[in-house]
Protein backbone atom coordinates (compact mmCIF):
# COMPACT_ATOMS: atom_id res chain seq x y z
CA UNK A 1 0.00 0.00 0.00
CA UNK A 2 1.50 3.29 -1.06
CA UNK A 3 -0.60 5.67 1.01
CA UNK A 4 -2.36 5.51 4.37
CA UNK A 5 -6.06 4.70 4.43
CA UNK A 6 -6.69 7.50 6.90
CA UNK A 7 -4.66 9.99 8.84
CA UNK A 8 -3.53 9.40 12.41
CA UNK A 9 -6.38 11.42 13.90
CA UNK A 10 -8.99 8.83 12.91
CA UNK A 11 -9.81 5.98 15.25
CA UNK A 12 -9.02 2.50 14.00
CA UNK A 13 -11.66 0.94 11.78
CA UNK A 14 -13.59 -2.23 12.65
CA UNK A 15 -12.97 -4.45 9.61
CA UNK A 16 -15.45 -7.32 9.55
CA UNK A 17 -15.33 -10.36 7.27
CA UNK A 18 -18.87 -11.54 6.54
CA UNK A 19 -20.21 -14.98 5.62
CA UNK A 20 -18.08 -17.25 7.79
CA UNK A 21 -19.69 -20.69 7.56
CA UNK A 22 -20.89 -20.21 3.99
CA UNK A 23 -18.35 -22.76 2.73
CA UNK A 24 -15.12 -24.36 3.80
CA UNK A 25 -13.15 -22.10 1.45
CA UNK A 26 -14.73 -18.93 2.81
CA UNK A 27 -14.28 -20.06 6.42
CA UNK A 28 -10.66 -21.13 5.89
CA UNK A 29 -9.78 -17.82 4.25
CA UNK A 30 -11.27 -15.84 7.14
CA UNK A 31 -9.38 -17.98 9.66
CA UNK A 32 -6.12 -17.22 7.84
CA UNK A 33 -6.85 -13.48 7.94
CA UNK A 34 -7.59 -13.71 11.67
CA UNK A 35 -4.24 -15.42 12.26
CA UNK A 36 -2.49 -12.62 10.35
CA UNK A 37 -4.47 -9.93 12.23
CA UNK A 38 -5.77 -8.50 8.98
CA UNK A 39 -9.40 -8.35 10.18
CA UNK A 40 -11.11 -7.17 13.35
CA UNK A 41 -14.12 -9.45 13.32
CA UNK A 42 -16.01 -12.17 11.48
CA UNK A 43 -19.74 -12.85 11.37
CA UNK A 44 -21.10 -16.36 10.88
CA UNK A 45 -24.04 -17.96 9.10
CA UNK A 46 -25.34 -20.58 11.54
CA UNK A 47 -28.29 -22.17 9.73
CA UNK A 48 -26.34 -23.97 7.00
CA UNK A 49 -25.44 -27.68 7.22
CA UNK A 50 -21.71 -27.16 7.79
CA UNK A 51 -22.05 -24.83 10.78
CA UNK A 52 -21.57 -27.46 13.54
CA UNK A 53 -18.08 -28.21 12.21
CA UNK A 54 -17.21 -24.57 11.50
CA UNK A 55 -18.32 -23.17 14.87
CA UNK A 56 -15.46 -24.63 16.94
CA UNK A 57 -13.00 -23.38 14.34
CA UNK A 58 -14.37 -19.85 14.68
CA UNK A 59 -14.17 -20.09 18.46
CA UNK A 60 -10.48 -20.99 18.11
CA UNK A 61 -9.68 -17.52 16.68
CA UNK A 62 -11.75 -15.63 19.25
CA UNK A 63 -8.55 -14.55 20.99
CA UNK A 64 -7.68 -12.50 17.88
CA UNK A 65 -11.01 -11.23 16.51
CA UNK A 66 -14.54 -10.50 17.60
CA UNK A 67 -16.95 -13.23 16.50
CA UNK A 68 -20.58 -12.57 15.71
CA UNK A 69 -23.84 -13.87 14.31
CA UNK A 70 -24.69 -13.14 10.66
CA UNK A 71 -28.47 -13.28 11.18
CA UNK A 72 -30.00 -14.82 8.10
CA UNK A 73 -33.48 -14.82 6.57
CA UNK A 74 -32.63 -15.25 2.88
CA UNK A 75 -30.31 -18.24 2.42
CA UNK A 76 -30.91 -21.90 3.22
CA UNK A 77 -33.55 -23.09 5.67
CA UNK A 78 -34.77 -21.63 8.96
CA UNK A 79 -33.86 -23.52 12.11
CA UNK A 80 -37.52 -23.94 13.02
CA UNK A 81 -40.96 -23.57 11.53
CA UNK A 82 -41.70 -20.24 9.82
CA UNK A 83 -44.98 -20.88 7.95
CA UNK A 84 -45.49 -17.22 7.06
CA UNK A 85 -42.01 -16.45 5.73
CA UNK A 86 -40.84 -19.91 4.65
CA UNK A 87 -43.88 -22.15 4.08
CA UNK A 88 -41.78 -24.53 1.97
CA UNK A 89 -39.11 -24.80 4.66
CA UNK A 90 -36.64 -22.67 2.67
CA UNK A 91 -36.00 -18.95 2.99
CA UNK A 92 -37.48 -16.98 0.06
CA UNK A 93 -34.51 -14.82 -0.99
CA UNK A 94 -33.98 -11.10 -0.54
CA UNK A 95 -36.53 -9.83 -3.08
CA UNK A 96 -39.56 -11.65 -1.63
CA UNK A 97 -38.41 -10.94 1.93
CA UNK A 98 -38.10 -7.23 1.19
CA UNK A 99 -41.52 -7.13 -0.45
CA UNK A 100 -43.11 -8.90 2.52
CA UNK A 101 -41.31 -6.66 5.01
CA UNK A 102 -42.39 -3.43 3.31
CA UNK A 103 -45.98 -4.70 2.94
CA UNK A 104 -46.21 -5.61 6.62
CA UNK A 105 -46.74 -9.31 5.89
CA UNK A 106 -44.06 -10.68 8.23
CA UNK A 107 -45.02 -12.30 11.52
CA UNK A 108 -43.13 -10.77 14.46
CA UNK A 109 -43.23 -13.94 16.55
CA UNK A 110 -41.64 -15.90 13.68
CA UNK A 111 -38.81 -13.38 13.39
CA UNK A 112 -38.23 -13.33 17.14
CA UNK A 113 -38.23 -17.13 17.42
CA UNK A 114 -35.77 -17.53 14.56
CA UNK A 115 -33.54 -14.88 16.13
CA UNK A 116 -33.38 -16.94 19.33
CA UNK A 117 -32.77 -20.16 17.40
CA UNK A 118 -29.87 -18.68 15.48
CA UNK A 119 -28.33 -17.31 18.68
CA UNK A 120 -28.74 -20.79 20.19
CA UNK A 121 -26.99 -22.32 17.19
CA UNK A 122 -24.12 -19.84 17.46
CA UNK A 123 -23.62 -20.47 21.18
CA UNK A 124 -23.89 -24.26 20.92
CA UNK A 125 -21.17 -24.46 18.27
CA UNK A 126 -18.77 -21.81 19.62
CA UNK A 127 -19.35 -22.09 23.36
CA UNK A 128 -19.77 -18.31 23.59
CA UNK A 129 -22.45 -15.67 23.06
CA UNK A 130 -21.95 -13.53 19.96
CA UNK A 131 -19.81 -10.45 20.45
CA UNK A 132 -21.96 -8.70 17.86
CA UNK A 133 -24.88 -9.39 15.54
CA UNK A 134 -25.38 -8.21 11.98
CA UNK A 135 -27.55 -9.42 9.12
CA UNK A 136 -26.90 -11.35 5.94
CA UNK A 137 -27.87 -8.83 3.24
CA UNK A 138 -28.64 -6.48 6.18
CA UNK A 139 -32.00 -8.15 6.82
CA UNK A 140 -31.91 -7.38 10.56
CA UNK A 141 -32.36 -3.66 9.85
CA UNK A 142 -35.36 -3.96 7.51
CA UNK A 143 -38.68 -2.40 8.46
CA UNK A 144 -40.89 -5.28 9.49
CA UNK A 145 -37.90 -7.22 10.86
CA UNK A 146 -36.03 -4.77 13.08
CA UNK A 147 -38.55 -4.38 15.91
CA UNK A 148 -38.98 -8.11 16.49
CA UNK A 149 -35.25 -8.71 16.05
CA UNK A 150 -34.20 -6.04 18.56
CA UNK A 151 -36.81 -7.12 21.13
CA UNK A 152 -35.64 -10.72 20.85
CA UNK A 153 -31.95 -9.87 21.24
CA UNK A 154 -32.69 -7.51 24.16
CA UNK A 155 -34.66 -10.25 25.90
CA UNK A 156 -31.90 -12.77 25.28
CA UNK A 157 -29.18 -10.46 26.64
CA UNK A 158 -30.74 -8.33 29.39
CA UNK A 159 -27.38 -7.34 30.90
CA UNK A 160 -24.25 -7.45 28.72
CA UNK A 161 -25.41 -6.84 25.17
CA UNK A 162 -23.71 -7.54 21.86
CA UNK A 163 -22.91 -4.78 19.41
CA UNK A 164 -25.54 -4.43 16.69
CA UNK A 165 -24.40 -3.42 13.22
CA UNK A 166 -26.01 -0.36 11.69
CA UNK A 167 -25.59 -0.77 7.91
CA UNK A 168 -26.65 2.79 7.17
CA UNK A 169 -24.40 5.81 6.81
CA UNK A 170 -24.65 9.53 6.28
CA UNK A 171 -25.54 10.29 2.66
CA UNK A 172 -22.75 12.88 2.46
CA UNK A 173 -20.18 10.23 3.40
CA UNK A 174 -21.68 7.78 0.89
CA UNK A 175 -21.46 10.34 -1.93
CA UNK A 176 -17.96 11.45 -1.01
CA UNK A 177 -16.73 7.86 -0.78
CA UNK A 178 -18.09 6.92 -4.22
CA UNK A 179 -18.27 3.39 -5.52
CA UNK A 180 -21.53 1.46 -5.25
CA UNK A 181 -23.48 4.58 -4.31
CA UNK A 182 -26.93 3.28 -5.31
CA UNK A 183 -26.58 0.14 -3.19
CA UNK A 184 -25.25 2.04 -0.17
CA UNK A 185 -27.98 4.66 -0.49
CA UNK A 186 -30.79 2.07 -0.74
CA UNK A 187 -29.56 0.29 2.37
CA UNK A 188 -29.22 3.60 4.23
CA UNK A 189 -32.83 4.46 3.38
CA UNK A 190 -34.13 1.04 4.42
CA UNK A 191 -32.08 1.16 7.64
CA UNK A 192 -33.02 4.74 8.50
CA UNK A 193 -33.29 5.23 12.30
CA UNK A 194 -32.29 1.60 12.95
CA UNK A 195 -29.03 2.52 14.69
CA UNK A 196 -30.77 5.10 16.87
CA UNK A 197 -33.40 2.57 17.88
CA UNK A 198 -30.75 -0.02 18.73
CA UNK A 199 -28.84 2.51 20.85
CA UNK A 200 -32.03 3.46 22.71
CA UNK A 201 -32.46 -0.24 23.46
CA UNK A 202 -29.06 -0.29 25.15
CA UNK A 203 -26.92 -1.87 22.43
CA UNK A 204 -23.47 -0.74 21.36
CA UNK A 205 -23.72 0.32 17.71
CA UNK A 206 -21.11 1.24 15.11
CA UNK A 207 -21.22 4.82 13.84
CA UNK A 208 -20.26 4.90 10.18
CA UNK A 209 -20.41 2.00 7.74
CA UNK A 210 -18.88 1.13 4.38
CA UNK A 211 -17.95 -1.80 2.18
CA UNK A 212 -20.64 -1.67 -0.49
CA UNK A 213 -19.37 -2.93 -3.82
CA UNK A 214 -20.59 -4.26 -7.14
CA UNK A 215 -18.24 -7.25 -6.62
CA UNK A 216 -16.67 -6.58 -10.01
CA UNK A 217 -13.18 -8.01 -10.37
CA UNK A 218 -12.11 -5.21 -12.71
CA UNK A 219 -11.29 -2.77 -9.87
CA UNK A 220 -8.47 -3.83 -7.53
CA UNK A 221 -9.88 -4.51 -4.08
CA UNK A 222 -7.04 -2.56 -2.46
CA UNK A 223 -8.34 0.56 -4.20
CA UNK A 224 -11.88 -0.13 -3.02
CA UNK A 225 -10.70 -0.77 0.51
CA UNK A 226 -8.94 2.58 0.55
CA UNK A 227 -12.26 4.19 -0.40
CA UNK A 228 -14.13 2.29 2.33
CA UNK A 229 -11.75 3.69 4.95
CA UNK A 230 -12.28 7.31 3.87
CA UNK A 231 -14.87 9.66 5.40
CA UNK A 232 -15.22 7.40 8.44
CA UNK A 233 -17.66 7.76 11.27
CA UNK A 234 -16.45 7.90 14.90
CA UNK A 235 -16.87 4.11 15.32
CA UNK A 236 -16.49 3.17 11.69
CA UNK A 237 -17.14 -0.36 10.45
CA UNK A 238 -16.19 -1.80 7.07
CA UNK A 239 -17.51 -5.11 5.76
CA UNK A 240 -15.60 -7.38 3.40
CA UNK A 241 -16.21 -10.78 1.81
CA UNK A 242 -12.95 -12.73 1.51
CA UNK A 243 -12.53 -16.44 0.92
CA UNK A 244 -11.36 -19.26 -1.30
CA UNK A 245 -13.67 -20.34 -4.12
CA UNK A 246 -14.84 -23.93 -3.90
CA UNK A 247 -17.71 -26.06 -5.16
CA UNK A 248 -19.69 -25.50 -1.97
CA UNK A 249 -19.48 -21.73 -2.40
CA UNK A 250 -20.45 -21.95 -6.09
CA UNK A 251 -23.62 -23.84 -5.14
CA UNK A 252 -24.58 -21.37 -2.43
CA UNK A 253 -23.69 -17.90 -3.67
CA UNK A 254 -23.23 -15.77 -6.78
CA UNK A 255 -20.12 -13.99 -5.46
CA UNK A 256 -17.28 -16.43 -6.15
CA UNK A 257 -14.19 -15.06 -7.93
CA UNK A 258 -14.24 -11.71 -6.15
CA UNK A 259 -13.82 -13.39 -2.75
CA UNK A 260 -10.34 -14.64 -3.63
CA UNK A 261 -9.41 -11.14 -4.83
CA UNK A 262 -10.38 -9.73 -1.44
CA UNK A 263 -8.56 -12.48 0.43
CA UNK A 264 -5.32 -12.00 -1.50
CA UNK A 265 -5.43 -8.23 -1.13
CA UNK A 266 -6.03 -8.37 2.62
CA UNK A 267 -3.19 -10.86 3.06
CA UNK A 268 -0.84 -8.61 1.10
CA UNK A 269 -1.57 -5.46 3.14
CA UNK A 270 1.06 -5.91 5.84
CA UNK A 271 0.30 -2.51 7.40
CA UNK A 272 -3.39 -3.26 7.77
CA UNK A 273 -3.11 -4.64 11.29
CA UNK A 274 -1.98 -1.19 12.46
CA UNK A 275 -5.01 0.50 10.87
CA UNK A 276 -7.82 -1.62 12.23
CA UNK A 277 -9.41 -2.15 15.61
CA UNK A 278 -8.48 -5.27 17.54
CA UNK A 279 -10.60 -6.64 20.39
CA UNK A 280 -9.43 -6.52 23.98
CA UNK A 281 -11.30 -8.69 26.47
CA UNK A 282 -11.28 -8.35 30.24
CA UNK A 283 -11.20 -12.15 30.50
CA UNK A 284 -11.46 -15.19 28.26
CA UNK A 285 -15.25 -15.24 28.42
CA UNK A 286 -15.84 -11.50 28.28
CA UNK A 287 -17.15 -9.24 25.53
CA UNK A 288 -14.61 -7.08 23.71
CA UNK A 289 -14.19 -3.45 24.66
CA UNK A 290 -15.75 -1.69 21.68
CA UNK A 291 -14.64 1.82 20.67
CA UNK A 292 -16.11 4.42 23.01
CA UNK A 293 -18.18 6.02 20.26
CA UNK A 294 -19.99 2.71 19.71
CA UNK A 295 -21.18 2.61 23.32
CA UNK A 296 -22.18 6.28 23.55
CA UNK A 297 -25.92 6.95 23.73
Amino acid sequence: MTRPMHDGSVKAVILCADDYGLSDGVSRGIEELAALQRISAASALVNLPGWPRYGPRLAAVRDRIAIGLHFNLTLGAPLGGMPRLAPSGVFPGLGPLLAAALAGRLEATEIASETWRQIDSFEQATGHPPDFIDGHQHVHALPGVRAAFLRAVAARFPATRPLIRDPGDDIRAILARGGAIAKAFCVAVLARSFGERARRSGFPVNRGFAGFTTFATSEPFERELHRFFTHPGPAHMVMCHPGYADAELTRMDKVVGRRRHELDALKALSALDKMIWHPLRSDADGMPAWPAAATAT
